[in-house]
């Protein structure tokens, strides 16, 4: 992020006023005086305005990205006693927060899901009208889909609470197809892909918005940094 948005997201100044404090000598970053306000900087580096650390605004938002395995429940608490995504990051710094998971995915399930703290960001991500992409592969029964099976995942899929909105969806392999759609019904994918005369087998959440999953290793999680988190906010091509 730049230098001069990171210090106006802190709450320092306004956008111009915060390139203005950076000309004018006003602000450091790790022992430097610096003086380009477009200079990238994220939360880890020191930033100081008139000496005085910088990075409250920032920091206050904290995001986990977790690669969930299959058995545990995207949920803060179990009254059955099952593990949960939040015991999986409950270590070190995420343990003085009160983390929440970003949407769901069901028990069977694996793959990327979000946890933070923010209750607004949390809803940004999540309702339906911010249309925010979330992208699986499905092993599915049946073998190979045939074209006519794609074109109604992608026209939208009528289920018992209402028409799926269109959703992006292509075969990747025989009886493996990836999916991205931008609701969050329960078991939605699921349910589509059973429509469709294919049930799911295994079902693996590969990317949310912007983030990949990337090789992030399965039971484990990372926290992510302010520039991550600003393109998780950022308007996603849907075309």
């Amino acid at each position: 992020m730049r230098l001069g948005k990171y210090l106006a997201h802190a709450g320092i100044a306004s956008r111009r006023g915060s390139e203005a404090l950076v000309a004018s000598g006003r602000i450091s970053v790790d022992g430097e005086i610096v003086f380009d306000p477009a200079l990238d900087v994220d939360s880890r580096n020191k930033i100081l305005f008139d000496g005085e650390r910088v990075g409250s605004g920032p920091e206050v938002r904290v995001v986990y990205a977790l690669n969930k395995p299959p058995g545990v429940v995207s949920t803060a608490a179990d009254t059955h006693g099952r593990p949960t995504v939040v015991e999986l990051v409950r270590s070190g710094a995420a343990s003085s927060r009160r983390l929440y998971p970003v949407g769901r995915l069901d028990v069977d399930s694996t793959g990327l899901i979000l946890l933070t703290d923010d209750g607004d960001l949390a809803h940004r991500l999540t309702h339906p009208s911010f249309e925010v992409p979330k992208r699986y592969i499905a092993r599915v029964s049946g073998g190979a889909l045939s074209e006519r099976a794609l074109q109604a995942l992608r026209d939208g899929i009528v289920l018992e609470d209402g028409k799926t909105a269109p959703a992006k969806a292509r075969q990747i392999a025989a009886g493996h197809i990836e999916l991205t759609i931008h609701e969050g019904r329960k078991r939605q994918v699921r349910r589509m892909c059973e429509a469709v005369g294919h049930p799911v087998r295994e079902l693996k959440r590969i990317a949310f918005g912007s983030l990949e999953l990337g090789p992030l290793p399965e039971g484990n999680s990372r926290r992510l940094n302010l520039a991550e988190i600003e393109s998780l906010l950022e308007p996603t091509d849907q075309s």
